[in-house]
């Protein structure tokens, strides 16, 4: 998570607009991309792999494209990767082989179908959890994965465990098609540890972080 996309605590690209429009799209386009995020896939995909593909969108690239147009130019090679289409079918915007007509859903059927989409990622774990509420730990510098959950801003960090949260699915495994369980908990970090002395000394910040990112202190 090396990646341009790890923009957390970074600075230079200017204020956050706070004063957009209030509606769910800007484009027709947009609406299009959700419904097929929501209903469309492969087997062999996961939440871990899809955001891995997403991070090797080059930093240009990544920057420059609109939200909902980035989530389109990685779906579109998801689709190609898994051989569902290819990359001729993608440009000619059809594809050369006719599945079956498309059902319409009424809105009932749709809210169901989003309510069973709902996934547990609860894991087993190889071992009983290493740390307990309170315990004082450190963050990793390095991380040597592809895809994770640890934010640059958050590395090499003091912190408190605030809870465990129980044995969940690894994201830096998963990103590789590898599932393992390893335990889960709330760490929170002093915003001064974070930002450096101008920040609030008051403020904090929680994050959910597997324990592989954690070491005691």
């Amino acid at each position: 998570m090396d990646g341009i996309h790890d923009l957390g605590g970074k600075q230079g690209y200017g204020p956050v607009d706070v004063h957009e429009k209030d509606e769910p799209f800007h484009a027709d386009y947009e609406g299009r991309m959700w419904a097929i995020s929501r209903l469309c896939g492969a087997p062999d995909w996961t939440i871990d792999w899809w955001r891995n593909v997403r991070e090797h969108i080059e930093p240009v690239d990544y920057l420059s494209r609109p939200y909902f147009d980035s989530w389109m130019q990685t779906y579109a090679a998801a689709y190609i990767c898994s051989g569902i289409f290819t990359p001729d079918e993608i440009i000619a915007g059809h594809t050369h082989h006719k599945g079956p007509p498309a059902t319409p859903l009424s809105y009932d059927e749709a809210i169901e179908t989003q309510r069973k989409s709902c996934l547990d990622f609860s894991l087993p774990s190889d071992g009983p959890a290493r740390f307990n509420a309170g315990d004082l730990v450190q963050t990793v510098e390095f991380i040597d994965a592809a895809h994770t959950r640890l934010p640059q801003y958050a590395r090499n960090k003091p912190a408190v465990i605030r809870a465990y949260t129980g044995s969940h699915l690894f994201p830096d495994d998963s990103a590789r098609g590898i599932e393992r369980g390893e335990h889960l908990y709330s760490v929170t970090f002093r915003a001064q540890d974070l930002w450096g002395p101008r920040a609030n000394p008051k403020d904090s910040v929680i994050l959910d972080l597997w324990e592989s990112y954690l070491e005691p202190r």
